[in-house]
């Protein structure tokens, strides 16, 4: 059996899909391997099934690399994983594990797109890159794209063509389909409360269809930086929306289900995702979704489940216009074609099993 080692930053349940996807990836992958995960203890860690997690010192020139060392000592592991980009220590976590000749898996989590690269470029990437990031893309042993898009932006660095694209999942089993397409005028947007999500067109959208959207509740779930979600929620005001556009917080368990089987419909306005975890959830919930063309969620036409859009406040207005023309037999269409789509081509098991193949391939 497979010793794996995964390296997260953190697992904490507020920095959404990276968090969601270590769990679920561990549900299978812990059956199939011998599976290890480090990272560093936060305010809320969550709980993951079928590895053992470790908890290490944060500090790269304190006690981190000593204890670092002492586990792939201890474990002596097939395959390092490293997950996330830009901050040191997943270099640095590379960086001694290949000096000892141990095979790194980097799995950037779409901190390789463009949209993230650009962001903060000359005061934070451009040094991240000339001090250590650039070396660990080009030293990986494999890159872990999560769709095609991604792929094809991190060949464009040219920093490393070894790239293997396997999709993120959801545990499609575990997810409980609505069993009502009746409208409940609840829209829903549920991720981490980040700018990089495009909330702000969303709540422009509501502006714009003020008339059209009466009686609906527009519901923001999620955490994020408090001047961050402060300023979201001024803008509400600003714009003389607050009375629909509601924030609530983290939401999670069966709570969180709960908003997904409610909605009539699900928006992420995003710049740019490597995948997108809620909206993987959200369709095997039978919810319909619109999102943009900065997600990889072209099969949502394809499938007929929801929509892809360009970025921006005028997108967002027009599908969610057509969204208000749709009655209940087309949204109920729309959200079990979404539930197909999620059972067909993002299972767990699937993620977990061609992940093994990668490992295989790696050795």
């Amino acid at each position: 059996m497979l010793k794996i080692i995964h390296y997260i930053p953190d697992i904490d349940r507020s920095h959404g899909g990276t968090t969601t996807y270590i769990q679920l990836l561990a549900e299978r992958l812990g059956e199939l391997s011998e599976l290890h995960i480090v990272t560093h203890l936060t305010h809320n860690p969550i709980d993951i099934k079928n590895c053992k997690i470790h908890y290490i010192n944060r500090n790269i020139w304190g006690a981190m690399k000593r204890e670092w060392l002492e586990i792939l000592n201890d474990v002596k592991p097939n395959i390092v994983h490293v997950n996330c980009c830009w901050t040191p220590q997943c270099a640095w976590v590379q960086k001694w594990s290949q000096a000892l000749n141990y095979k790194v898996l980097l799995t950037p989590h779409g901190m390789l797109e463009p949209w993230i690269i650009k962001r903060n470029y000359w005061t934070k990437k451009l040094p991240a890159l000339l001090l250590y990031q650039k070396k660990a893309i080009c030293k990986a042993d494999y890159i872990h794209a999560t769709a095609e898009s991604e792929k094809v932006h991190i060949l464009q660095l040219g920093y490393n063509d070894k790239v293997e694209v396997i999709p993120n999942a959801v545990n499609v089993e575990s997810i409980e389909m609505k069993d009502s397409w009746k409208r409940t005028n609840n829209i829903l947007f549920l991720s981490r409360v980040h700018e990089k999500k495009g909330i702000n067109f969303l709540i422009e959208a509501v502006v714009t269809l003020k008339e059209e959207l009466k009686g609906y509740k527009i519901i923001i779930a999620g955490e994020g930086e408090p001047a961050y979600v402060a300023t979201l929620k001024q803008m509400a005001v600003d714009l003389g929306v607050q009375e629909q556009v509601v924030f609530v917080g983290g939401v999670y368990g069966n709570e969180k289900w709960k908003l997904f089987r409610e909605a009539d419909v699900f928006v992420l306005p995003t710049f740019s995702e490597n995948f997108g975890i809620a909206i993987a959830e959200a369709l095997a919930s039978g919810t319909p979704v619109i999102t943009t063309n900065g997600a990889p969620w072209e099969d949502l036409i394809k499938y007929n489940c929801g929509w892809s859009t360009k970025i921006g406040t005028a997108a967002t207005v027009n599908a969610i216009k057509e969204f208000l023309m749709l009655d209940e037999a087309a949204l109920e269409r729309m959200g079990r074609n979404g539930r197909k789509l999620i059972e067909e081509k993002y299972s767990i098991n699937a993620m977990a099993e061609k992940m093994m193949k990668l490992y295989s391939k790696l050795l």
